[in-house]
Order: structure tokens, then C-alpha cells, then sequence
């Protein structure tokens, strides 16, 4: 006999499935992870571009144009904001000049100046540009303009072609080009070909300085002469020699000491073209005897007395200017005579004369002068000068404390730095020094060693006060 549930309770069972079937499903909970917080993520940085003068120095093809652009003081320029296009000559470019022309331009940084900037035009012209620019004249930085040309793929910039481009820089954009443009072309080319010659080869073409050259030769200093340099040399003419008294020469000739010494008394160290030496005016030149001479502009030019006849004779290691008498150094040239000669001295002669110390300052004694110039005097307060100049125990007192007992050149005051020097008042001086910068007390030294019989002169630009 079958069993059977009980009809009540299949139905109650009927209702669980019914509910459990319709019922939505229910996950579980899961524990939620805490949360990570992620890290930026640094983007590349990028790389800061090189100025126009870091990319040629860092590339040996512009070796050249690195060591000219140097010297012509044009470096700080091209790393300037710009921005700036380059037309950059390579090494070879350079070193198919004529023979002689590169260190004619390296010599004369007025000429290398001007060519270089002839390679540099304001903006950034970059070769799409350039192409647009067919037969257009560009302005260049030095004021003259080049020519632009295009051939089909090819491009000229006055005779030069350009064979790399837009070689870009943080300040501009440098174009390759394979040789050197020349502003005013065949006039720098006939220029150039002339500063080949040296001082000594100039004289030598020259019959006027025979009696010149054969006192070089005989002083052993045609060599010297033909150096580097530069030198400015003020060149006497046979005349010029032919006017010393009767045997003068002939005593030159056979005593080659004294001969040297005359004859470097004629050459100053660097170039000194005509306006340089009008504008030195009533100061004095260092001559490399070691003697100075004094420079006058006043109806004409004089230099140690003997007039300039002709002027700006360049050449491949300095300058000549003809003169028409032979400069006798003078037998001796002691400090004070220094100041006497040199109107930068005015007001400094006038209180060592008023003070009573122009004996003092050409006595045998061996001194170190730390001289103000006229400008640093009138730095003074108003009425200050006047004052000493009235006072002469104070004026002494004064000017006794720029000088040293002693002669110490340049070369030792650079190894004083921080020391107390004694003066001849007794007070002391301070001497610093700061990379090469000197400064005495709170006065710039702006001209060291001016040598003399009895001591040196170093300029400074303010008074010193006790």
C-alpha cells in the first residue's frame, strides 16, 4: 500500500521552490582591497638645445671658426638670445684663403670682426626660407649684404655653396658652407695678400729704411720682428738717421747693446693704429726697452719729440708709422719724470710739487707708486683736494701713503692678497685680490708695472686716504 505525503505539505514545498526559484541572487560581500594611490609618471624631459657657438665648439669642422670667433671677442655675442642664422665656414674653408690671409685676419681683430660677422644674419632663416631667396641680397651683421642664389638643388651664398643646413640651435640655425665669405671680396682679397708681409718684410721692399734695416741686422732683432707680434713701429727714414750728429750712427753700429736699446725704444708692444695714438694725447706709451715715451697731437703728432709723418703702414704682425727723427732714449727715467710726461698725471704732479716730493721721486731710492689718475682726484668730495692741497702736512701724509719703500711689480702684488703693506707715512694698505682683479684699499690698480730708473707705477682709479 502506497504512502502518500500530505497534500498540505507538497504545497508548502511547491511554495519554497517557487520562491527560491524567483528570488534574485545574492553575492557574497567581498572585502574591498584599500586602494592604491598611483605615482605620476615623470615625462621625459626634454633635452635643452646647444646655442650656436656650443654646437661648433663641440664639432671639430668649425675648429677655425671657434679660435677666430674668440679671438674677434664675438663668442659672448653668438650666445647671445639671437635668435641668429650662421653661414659657418669649415676648417677647409678657412684653410683655403691665401697663403698668409688667416693670420692677417687673426692679427687685425678689427677685420676678422667685420668678416665674421658677414656670416651672420638677424633671424632664423632656415633653408625653406633660404630657397625663397633667389637672387635677393641679404643684410648681414657687419652691414654689407651677401647674394643669394639658387640652382636646382643648389645654393650659393656669393661664391660659397652651402652643403649642410638647418642644423638648429636653441638661439638660431647654423647652414655649413664650404668657403669664406669676404666682404668686398676682391678688395679684402688685395688686403689681405698685403698683411702676408711682415714689419720686417715691409721694410726690407722698402729703400727708405734701408740705414732701418741694417740696424735691425746688426741688433739681432730682424728675427724678433718677424714674430707674431703685434707690434706698432714707429720707423725712422734714412733721413732720419742721416740727421744724428756726425759718428752717432757709426757708435750705434759698433756697440749693439745700445743699439738694441735705441732701436726697441721705437717698438710698443701691440697695435696702435693712427686714432689710437691721437687719442693717447699727452700720455705716455711703454716701449719695449722698457722706457715710455710721450705721446703729443698739437699741429701734427710727436712721439718722444720725432714727428709722425705717415701713418697705418699695416702689416701681417702690427702697424708702421714713418717718422722723420730717430728716438734717443733718455739716459735715465725715474718716476717723477714718468708723471711729468703723462698728462693723466696732472693733478698728481701738482701735489707731489706742492708737497716737496718731486726730489724724492727722482732720487736713487727704489719705490712702488700706486698713482691716481686726474679722475680720481676729481672723485673727490668737493672742497677735499683744495683742502690738502692748503694743508701740506696732510697732503704728505697723504701721498706718502701710495707709495712703498721697494720696487714690487704686478707679479708679486698678486701673491699679497689679504696682507697689510706698509706705506712710506707708516700707515698701512690693503691689497685684495679678486680673479684678476687687484684692488688696493677700495682702489682698482687699472695699469700695473710702468717701469722706471727708480721703482714702478701701478694706476689706480681712486685716492687712497689714511
Amino acid at each position: 500500500m502506497k504512502k502518500f505525503l500530505p497534500l498540505s505539505l507538497l504545497l508548502v514545498f511547491a511554495l519554497i521552490l517557487a520562491a527560491c526559484g524567483s528570488a534574485p541572487a545574492t553575492e557574497a560581500p567581498v572585502a574591498e582591497e584599500p586602494a592604491v594611490e598611483e605615482e605620476p609618471m615623470e615625462e621625459p624631459m626634454e633635452e635643452e638645445m646647444a646655442s650656436i657657438v656650443d654646437i661648433a665648439v663641440g664639432d671639430e669642422r668649425f675648429s677655425t671658426l671657434v679660435t677666430a670667433l674668440t679671438e674677434a671677442g664675438l663668442v659672448e655675442a653668438l650666445q647671445g638670445e639671437g635668435p641668429f642664422t650662421v653661414f659657418a665656414p669649415t676648417d677647409d674653408a678657412f684653410a683655403a684663403l691665401p697663403e698668409g690671409a688667416l693670420e692677417g685676419l687673426l692679427a687685425d681683430t678689427d677685420a676678422l670682426s667685420n668678416v665674421l660677422l658677414y656670416h651672420v644674419v638677424e633671424g632664423k632663416v632656415l633653408a625653406a626660407d633660404v630657397v625663397g631667396l633667389d637672387g635677393v641680397d641679404v643684410e648681414t651683421l657687419s652691414g654689407d649684404t651677401v647674394a643669394v642664389s639658387v640652382d636646382g638643388d643648389s645654393v650659393q651664398i656669393n661664391d660659397s655653396n652651402v652643403i649642410i643646413t638647418d642644423i638648429e640651435a636653441s638661439n638660431g640655425v647654423i647652414h655649413v658652407i664650404d668657403a669664406v665669405l669676404l666682404p668686398g671680396a676682391e678688395e679684402a682679397m688685395d688686403d689681405m695678400e698685403e698683411m702676408t708681409e711682415t714689419i720686417v718684410d715691409i721694410a726690407v721692399a722698402d729703400e727708405n729704411f734701408s740705414t732701418l734695416v741694417t740696424a735691425l741686422s746688426e741688433a739681432g732683432l730682424v728675427e724678433a720682428l718677424q714674430g707674431e707680434g703685434p707690434f706698432t713701429v714707429f720707423a725712422p727714414t734714412n733721413d732720419a738717421f742721416a740727421a744724428l750728429p756726425e759718428g752717432a750712427l757709426d757708435s750705434l753700429l759698433a756697440d749693439t747693446d745700445a743699439l738694441s736699446n735705441v732701436l726697441l725704444f721705437h717698438v710698443a708692444e701691440g697695435k696702435f693704429l693712427a686714432e689710437d695714438v691721437v687719442a693717447a694725447s699727452g700720455q705716455t706709451i711703454g716701449m719695449l726697452n722698457g722706457q715710455y715715451a710721450q705721446i703729443l697731437a698739437e699741429d701734427g703728432v710727436t712721439i718722444a719729440g720725432a714727428p709722425v709723418r705717415v701713418t697705418d703702414i699695416q702689416a701681417a704682425n702690427g702697424v708702421i708709422h714713418v717718422i722723420d727723427a730717430v728716438m734717443l732714449p733718455p739716459e735715465s727715467q725715474t718716476i717723477a719724470d714718468v708723471v711729468v710726461a703723462d698728462s693723466r698725471f696732472s693733478t698728481l704732479l701738482a701735489a707731489v710739487d706742492a708737497a716737496g716730493l718731486v726730489p724724492t721721486l727722482s732720487g736713487e731710492g727704489s719705490f712702488t707708486v700706486f698713482a691716481p689718475t686726474d679722475d680720481a682726484f676729481a672723485a673727490l668730495p668737493e672742497g677735499t683736494l683744495d683742502g690738502l692741497l692748503a694743508d701740506i702736512d696732510a697732503l704728505t701724509g697723504v701721498l706718502l701713503y701710495h707709495v712703498l719703500d721697494g720696487e714690487v711689480l704686478a707679479e708679486t702684488v698678486v701673491t699679497l692678497d689679504g696682507e697689510e703693506v706698509a706705506t712710506l707715512n707708516g700707515a698701512n694698505i690693503t691689497i685684495s685680490i679678486d680673479g684678476d682683479s687687484v684692488k688696493v684699499n677700495d682702489a682698482n690698480v687699472i695699469i700695473t708695472d710702468i717701469q722706471t730708473d727708480n721703482g714702478v707705477i701701478h694706476v689706480i682709479d681712486a685716492v687712497l686716504v689714511p
